[in-house]
């Protein structure tokens, strides 16, 4: 049988009317928004399917909603077919959903963490005090070395100790997103054009995740998972905080809470698939990014793409 990774997207992939397909044409999709909306006590089906956007955008909301339409949308391919992951991996909050679909977190309990977790990431750091940045064609080291020579630098400019700047996600493909203080950020998209990185913009995020500046918010959730019993993992799964494929009893509490303040490692991550003789990827839950980096990190991995009705009758071979 063709080994599989079912992949989980994180936050950036939301739209309104995500879900809304699933939920109409299959009752296990209903079901997941149901239990979600329970253990919320929020409207969280209006939400994904009609906005407003400027509400699902909120990170402590996109993060719970986001969660929910994946978990939809696997269970549905799990009734739907007999495909059966070899192995898991979710981007930031989709690590959350690859968790659940491993069956190490039950659904209800994980929504109810990236509510908190969602929360928490946004009072970390005031609005309007950080930023994120994408930079495209430049390799990761490089990115690197450019974060610590901005935040250096401003550190020599009295005034500006506490300005930072560092990698947030690794995602391969000539792909780096940065993370950090506003001015740092800013500065580093400035110094990335001059010295010739080939797209450097800023992201309308709420706030700058993965980077030290989310400390507060990785303290917050080491707090709220001290009580959590997290169940042995019955698929392996790719953990962000350092790419290592983790099976059976791991250590998940520590792994989600280092998460939060250091970056995601997607491109090692998907490196690994090889290693596990993966030939397939699908990509479950709103959006396309990260087959879209896939092909570019290992064009050998067939992809396909799960958020509705048609697209399920796209993978049934």
């Amino acid at each position: 049988m063709t080994k599989q990774v079912f992949l989980f997207p994180g936050q950036g992939s939301q739209h309104v009317g995500m879900g809304k397909d699933l939920y109409e044409n299959f009752s296990q999709a209903r079901l997941i928004f149901e239990e979600a909306e329970d253990a919320l006590k929020i409207k969280l089906r209006k939400l994904c399917f009609e906005g407003p956007e400027s509400d699902l955008k909120l990170t402590l909301n996109t993060q719970p909603a986001l969660l929910t339409v994946s978990v939809a949308a696997c269970r549905v391919l799990e009734t739907e077919t007999d495909f059966k992951p070899s192995l898991v991996a979710g981007h930031s909050l989709g690590e959350y959903s690859a968790l659940v679909i491993s069956r190490a977190l039950s659904f209800s309990k994980a929504v109810q963490l990236v509510r908190v977790r969602g929360q928490a990431m946004q009072e970390a750091v005031p609005v309007g005090k950080g930023a994120m940045a994408a930079l495209l064609g430049v390799e990761a080291p490089v990115a690197v070395a450019l974060c610590e020579e901005v935040t250096q630098s401003l550190h020599r400019e009295g005034g500006h100790k506490e300005e930072i700047v560092s990698p947030a996600n690794f995602n391969g493909a000539g792909q780096v997103v940065i993370a950090g203080t506003q001015a740092a950020v800013q500065r580093c998209v400035e110094v990335a054009l001059e010295k010739g990185v080939k797209r450097a913009l800023l992201l309308e995020v709420s706030a700058p995740f993965h980077c030290k500046l989310m400390q507060p918010a990785a303290q917050k959730m080491a707090d709220i998972l001290e009580p959590i019993s997290f169940l042995s993992l019955q698929t392996p799964y790719i953990a962000n905080v350092d790419a290592q494929i983790y099976a059976g009893n791991a250590p998940i509490r520590d792994l989600l809470v280092r998460q939060i303040p250091n970056p995601v490692r997607w491109e090692e991550s998907m490196q690994q698939l090889s290693k596990c003789e993966i030939k397939e990827a699908i990509e479950i839950g709103p959006g396309k990014v990260l087959t879209g980096l896939l092909r570019r990190i290992n064009k050998d991995i067939k992809t396909f793409n799960l958020q509705t009705s048609e697209d399920i009758k796209n993978v049934v071979r």
